[in-house]
């Protein structure tokens, strides 16, 4: 079995859509499983009518007519009129209002995965009835039947022993099987999503269950880069990376694979394609086992609006353990994503993302305790496998206000 995600770019409107039939004319057997995420931006417009829903609901119908005729004219631009996907589509969304209009649930989470999993539900029904309107024999399969998760809405727990024995009994073979990323559902099968990169997880999971001859992910980029270009010049394409090596960049921010997608196709060594939908014939990037890198280059992360805070004791008394636990315990408290730490005897730095905008907030707790600095908007720079030329460029003509180094990384943080 291959399988293949198409993540919600690439089928973003008709010619999306009839890109994806190439690539599977040209890519797929008869045993490939297409995974598919919502169209587009589907996925925020279901999130803003959840929100109308909680907060403004005479809004509602409105943000859902408007959803409809972003996919009505995709429909209309792939099939002729009358073909039976419009009432299908309909249907659909038909359910959604059904739903809204009859939820006495106040959990916003619950709400949230019983009407945003729906994006995923439409690309699969669309794309589905255009392969066979087109001559390719496939089947659509309902990811909720098959990924059997916990009740933890928006972050759905995977169960593996019956998530893997409904795969196997679903999935049909000798035909291309249609389904869904991101969704799955619980005991009660009301349905559930699996939270961040849930599409590419979904994928795993079905590579893991079916012993998966390789995942092949199409995005819009030849494959994975050695760094974002839209920041860092003459960005070059990895041929290669170790899942060990392809976790590790994403833990220091890289928009590479997110771990919890690795780590099933790691346990089976599944080879893992990252390529172009634009050019299907590329040979992308492979993650795997084997070396960490090929070519062996420098791999930059850049993180920006970030804080840099710099504590101090105030009577010279050594940062330890007592004094780690209370920051620490600071930071959770008002939900700061720490991305570097780093400390001596009677200092402690830390670089951490303010998100929920609490940063007053903690200052004003952490005041008394420590002599704080604080340094706003400020840029890290993770450089992997780095050499001084590397260094040279991210480096050249800025205040350095921390650096820390391993064996393998160097991270940097200078003002903004």
């Amino acid at each position: 079995m291959k399988i293949f995600k198409f993540g919600g770019a690439s089928v973003k409107d008709a010619s999306g859509v009839k890109n994806l039939l190439k690539v599977i004319k040209r890519k797929a057997d008869s045993n490939t499983i297409v995974i598919v995420s919502a169209m587009g931006k589907t996925t925020n417009a279901l999130e803003n009518i959840v929100s109308t829903y909680f907060n403004k609901k005479n809004n509602l119908n409105s943000g859902i007519s408007e959803l409809y005729d972003y996919h009505k004219i995709i429909l209309e631009n792939l099939f002729p009129d009358k073909h039976q996907i419009f009432n299908e589509i309909n249907i659909l969304f038909q359910r959604i209002k059904f739903f809204l209009e009859n939820n006495k649930s106040p959990n916003h989470s619950f709400v949230y995965d019983q009407v945003v999993t729906y994006g995923e539900i439409i690309s699969t029904t669309i794309i589905n009835s255009f392969l066979n309107h087109n001559n390719i024999e496939s089947v659509w399969l309902d990811a909720r039947d098959c990924i059997k998760t916990d009740s933890n809405y928006r972050g759905g727990n995977v169960q593996w022993a019956e998530t893997q024995k409904n795969i196997l009994n679903k999935i049909q073979k000798g035909k291309i099987n249609v389904t869904q990323g991101f969704i799955g559902s619980d005991k009660n099968n009301f349905s559930t999503s699996l939270g961040r990169e849930g599409s590419d997880y979904s994928a795993a999971i079905f590579a893991y269950s079916l012993n998966g001859e390789s995942l092949t992910i199409w995005k819009d980029v030849p494959g994975v880069l050695n760094g974002d270009p839209k920041v860092f010049n003459n960005s070059r394409l990895l041929d290669q990376i170790s899942y060990s090596e392809a976790i590790e960049l994403a833990f220091y921010g890289a928009s590479v694979i997110h771990p919890k997608t690795l780590q099933p196709l790691q346990k089976k060594e599944i080879p893992l394609y990252v390529k172009s939908f634009l050019n299907p014939d590329g040979n992308g990037t492979i993650i795997s086992k084997g070396l960490d890198l090929i070519p062996k280059v420098p791999c930059y992360i850049f993180k920006g609006n970030l804080i840099l805070l710099k504590l101090s004791s105030l009577d010279f008394s050594f940062i330890v353990e007592d004094n780690i636990s209370k920051i620490f315990k600071t930071l959770h408290e008002f939900k700061m994503k720490v991305d570097l730490i780093q400390n001596s005897a009677i200092s402690f730095s830390v670089c951490i993302y303010d998100k929920y905008n609490r940063i007053d907030d903690l200052i004003s707790k952490m005041e008394g305790k420590f002599d704080i600095k604080i340094y706003r908007n400020v840029c890290l720079y993770t450089i992997r496998h780095f050499d001084e030329n590397s260094i040279k460029k991210i480096s050249n003509g800025k205040k350095l206000l921390l650096e820390q180094r391993t064996e393998k990384t160097i991270q940097l943080i200078f003002p903004n």
